[in-house]
């Protein structure tokens, strides 16, 4: 059975303590992976991770807006497009009318656009995959002889791109922005897809919805390792919907040791 791992942006600002968006509990899902990756050795085919690669002044980091008194935004903070248009929140690293224009899109899709504090920025350690994990990506290729690849997303600064196969707003003319679509012919030309990542909430929930939407036959192959995923704090319930749906439609919610038994079976 041909078997993929596919980890979800697992880099040290989010699965390191230290980390500008640093997601409670990460580190210990990075372990018990890595630890999964050098048990299951030849049972794993592939590893496919995604690294989010932003620049400072990205649409979803502090310095793109301004309150109106000129300061810079607080993360965390949720921007709407009437904040834009009211004067309560200033574009400063794009003009009014496209930062608007995105803001509506975004709503119009039943999204909240939400400032983060700046992370995973482009050449930077915050970007660097986990330690952990990559030790043991690195031996399992060594061991295998076999190749793993990161897929990077989140260059183009006007957009926020959570999930691996397109950005939150996509532009024909950015191709970096549009559906992946090698990305998901590659995932579903495997058994087995293993999901894991950072953050449950957000990046991994996102992925996982986009995946539905576009192939949906694909959730019959996927086993989502609980163990292995953690949400941002203060979005516990985040993913609840998209994980009950995924199920529904025939992904596996497991642990990464249920993985390990299966390779016994």
């Amino acid at each position: 059975m041909k078997t993929v791992l596919f980890i979800i942006d697992p880099q040290n600002d989010f699965c390191d303590p230290n980390g500008s968006l640093y997601v409670p509990g990460a580190e210990n899902d990075m372990a018990r992976l890595a630890d999964m990756v050098d048990e299951a050795g030849c049972g794993i085919s592939s590893i496919i991770m995604t690294a989010d690669d932003h620049l400072p002044n990205d649409i979803a980091h502090p310095r793109y807006w301004a309150n109106a008194d000129g300061s810079m935004v607080d993360p965390f903070a949720a921007i709407a497009s009437a904040d834009v248009e009211s004067g309560k929140y200033v574009a400063v690293g794009g003009s009014k009318e496209a930062s608007i224009s995105y803001l509506k899109r975004l709503e119009q899709a039943g999204k909240q656009h939400t400032v983060w504090p700046m992370h995973c920025i482009s050449g930077t350690w915050g970007a660097d995959i986990e330690s952990g994990i990559m030790t043991a990506v690195m031996n399992w290729t060594a061991d295998s002889d076999r190749h793993f690849r990161i897929v990077r997303k989140g260059y183009y600064p006007y957009t926020e791109h959570y999930g691996a196969f397109a950005a939150e707003v996509q532009d024909p003319d950015v191709p970096s922005t549009m559906y992946n679509t090698g990305l998901e012919k590659e995932l579903d030309g495997y058994d087995r897809i293993l999901i894991a990542g950072e953050a449950k909430s957000h990046c991994v929930k996102n992925t996982i919805a986009q995946m539905m939407e576009h192939n949906p036959s694909m959730m019959g192959k996927v086993w989502i390792l609980m163990d292995a995923m953690m949400p941002v704090k203060g979005f516990d319930d985040a993913a609840d919907g998209v994980l009950l749906k995924a199920r529904s439609l025939g992904a596996r919610c497991c642990t990464t040791r249920d993985f390990i038994e299966s390779l016994n079976q």
